[in-house]
């Protein structure tokens, strides 16, 4: 089984916002939402239109989020392409 390889890269973080920070500036909606663990930055998921989560990881290269959804305790590693599970 394969282990990710940037679990060093998560870092103690906040959410920015409650919602979708892009979402919420231009006033648009989305479907569930994902927490950066290198900045804390909150995106919307790739069921959503924008797919903010995902262009965060294309824009920053931050390779680990979770989800932030009530109930949810899995993340995923855009680089290694590993579902990580945080219970």
């Amino acid at each position: 089984m394969a282990e990710c390889t940037h679990l060093d890269q998560i870092h103690d973080v906040k959410p920015h916002t409650q919602g979708c920070e892009e979402c919420l500036k231009m006033g648009d909606r989305w479907v569930h939402l994902r927490l950066c663990l290198s900045c804390g930055h909150v995106g919307c998921c790739d069921s959503s239109k924008n797919k903010h989560a995902t262009k965060h990881f294309h824009a920053t290269k931050h390779p680990i989020m979770r989800s932030i959804e009530r109930g949810e305790d899995w993340g995923w590693c855009y680089i290694d392409e590993l579902e990580l599970d945080f219970a």
